[in-house]
């Protein structure tokens, strides 16, 4: 049983999911831009779509952050880092999960992500405006870009994400978890990490796969 064991593991290791904007295989990509360049050793985005990720109404999704009024910068960072996250890391394999989707084939659910990535992110975007708590879907979509669907107002983020927990596993439908794990444990996973001093994500894939 060990040999079977030790590859389904391995399965779960360095890996990109199936969608949309998905390399097949992680490799290094020398030209990763801003916020993505931490993955640039071994990613699962090209250059292009670290740049796009980058852009306020990008063509990835054509999804607007702006759809209450304008995100202040320091909010709109912790979006660009999940986005280049889920874009470009080779190492969210034992979160991926099936899904049958037009625009993809697999997602991730309950990535847990470590406290103080997802507490940073509720304080920066707190006083950010939104009309939904799940981005995932009940968008207005008539124009090509999402709008808040009839009958929904703006509100502050505290009000419609009242805890960090509320704002990091709500907003894209359960794909991330709050733990109370703290940076550096190699149990959580980190949105944010300083590449010069490797990517401690890889261990904890390792220790959930």
């Amino acid at each position: 049983a060990w040999p079977a064991a030790a590859a389904a593991r391995d399965s779960l290791l360095n890996v990109c999911m199936d969608a949309k904007h998905h390399k097949t295989e992680p490799g290094p990509e020398g030209q990763l831009y801003g916020q993505c360049a931490p993955w640039k050793e071994n990613a699962c985005c090209t250059a292009n779509t670290s740049l796009e990720a980058h852009q306020d109404q990008s063509y990835l999704y054509n999804f607007n952050w702006d759809h209450c009024g304008v995100m202040p910068e320091k909010c709109k960072r912790h979006f660009i880092q999940d986005t280049c996250l889920y874009e470009c890391s080779p190492n969210l394999g034992p979160w991926i999960d099936q899904t049958d989707t037009s625009w993809r084939k697999e997602r991730i659910l309950h990535v847990p992500l470590c406290r103080e990535d997802c507490e940073q992110w509720w304080e920066d975007c707190q006083d950010a405006a939104t009309c939904k708590a799940n981005w995932h879907k009940g968008w207005n979509w008539t124009t090509g870009t999402n709008r808040c669907p009839q009958g929904t107002m703006c509100q502050k983020f505290k009000f419609v994400f009242p805890t960090a927990a509320a704002l990091c596993e709500q907003v894209w439908s359960h794909s991330y978890r709050y733990t109370p794990l703290r940076r550096g444990s190699g149990r959580c996973i980190q949105m944010w990490f300083d590449p010069a001093q490797g990517n401690p994500n890889i261990a904890v894939a390792r220790y959930y796969a």
